[in-house]
């Protein structure tokens, strides 16, 4: 077989690509986080108690927080998903943010006086049900961001599966934050780590077999 045979064999397979358009993707995203944190009051799983909100010292630190490392995220998975994005430096930069955010947190804390209260105070049991429901809310921006993906050709996989784990599981923390009655920082910090680690891993070691990267 003749070089130009096989390249007119493959090209007869190819089909037309849409192109991608960022805002549109972008849209969408925000389609489907709107979507979910709208059931999410329908269904009484996040009651906006604003009484009880404000009352939380901690309240807008993660609601501010987690809002702008899921927007950062996100914003740049999207764009991670065109091949001629590098994604380095925004890991640098929102992991950054991860860190400031943490910190902040821990000046809102008072230092456990020793290692019973800090056991008493990180309260395993229902911070593991935490952590999973945080796990759970970044399922739908975790799929949407995945089918996205679908339609790109990210150039810089290991980076862009990374973005859009960190990106779908501060959505579900954020979204968590509506119905979560805990205001420790010591608490927080913990098992929302775990459930956004939980969300973090799927999409490093799952969604290349899912989304065929």
């Amino acid at each position: 077989m003749s070089f130009e045979t096989l390249i007119d064999q493959l090209a007869d397979d190819l089909e037309p690509v849409r192109p991608r358009r960022f805002w549109s993707d972008a849209a969408i995203m925000a389609l489907i986080a709107g979507i979910e944190l709208a059931l999410l009051f329908a269904i009484g799983f996040a009651n906006l108690d604003m009484h009880r909100l404000e009352t939380q010292p901690t309240f807008g630190w993660r609601l501010v927080t987690l809002g702008l490392i899921s927007l950062a995220a996100g914003f740049a998975a999207i764009r991670s998903f065109d091949p001629t994005y590098s994604a380095k430096g925004a890991l640098r930069w929102i992991a950054a943010l991860v860190g400031v955010s943490v910190i902040g947190g821990m000046f809102l804390a008072s230092l456990p006086g020793g290692l019973a209260e800090l056991i008493q105070r990180l309260d395993w049991i229902d911070g593991i049900h935490c952590a999973s429901r945080i796990a759970g809310l970044s399922i739908p921006p975790l799929v949407g961001l995945m089918l996205l993906g679908r339609r790109g050709a990210p150039t810089d996989m290991r980076r862009s599966r990374l973005l859009v784990g960190v990106a779908a599981a501060a959505w579900g923390a954020f979204a968590f934050v509506f119905s979560c009655p805990f205001n420790d920082p010591v608490f927080i910090v913990t098992w929302y780590g775990l459930g956004c680690s939980v969300a973090v891993l799927a999409a490093r070691f799952i969604l290349p077999w899912l989304a065929r990267w």
